[in-house]
């Protein structure tokens, strides 16, 4: 059955590709979830419109992340923790510590977009990619350091 993909799909195609797939496959899962619609003429020309607004949504979307991303270039995040004698943290920093911190610095990040490979524990200065979009990336630098009594 032929069918056009209306998101993409992993490991099947692109958003307005026209691509084959089972029977089964199509009736079951792609046009339940509206992944794909039936590859009609009239099916065809609404898909090719869709995808000419997502392709200027697109464009949009990554030109703003691309000027916070240059906005961001410079930034240190230094965040205070309690930690033992051997610099070992008392808990560790997250993703979502980090996001509060930069919120502090006026930069409204999901932490979900901050690609912390594993939790921080223990005091000194990290490079922390966010990904602000799909093709914009900007690392951050995070300093942790030992907290005050």
């Amino acid at each position: 059955m032929e069918v056009i993909l209306r998101e993409d799909v992993e490991k099947l195609g692109t958003r307005g590709q026209v691509i084959k797939v089972a029977g089964g496959y199509a009736r079951n899962f792609l046009l339940p979830r509206k992944l794909a619609v039936a590859a009609t003429e009239s099916n065809k020309k609404i898909v090719e419109q869709e995808r000419q607004g997502h392709l200027r949504r697109e464009a949009k979307e990554q030109a703003g992340a691309q000027d916070l991303a240059n906005m961001m270039a410079g930034v240190t995040v230094v965040l205070s923790q309690k930690a033992g004698d051997q610099e070992q943290l008392f808990g560790s920093v997250t993703s979502k510590d980090i996001a509060e911190a930069l919120e502090l610095q006026d930069y409204h990040i999901d932490r979900r977009k901050i690609q912390l490979a594993e939790p921080i524990r223990q005091l000194g200065q990290y490079q922390v990619p966010i990904r602000l979009h799909r093709e914009v990336t900007v690392e951050v630098t995070v300093q942790v350091v030992r907290e005050e009594e």
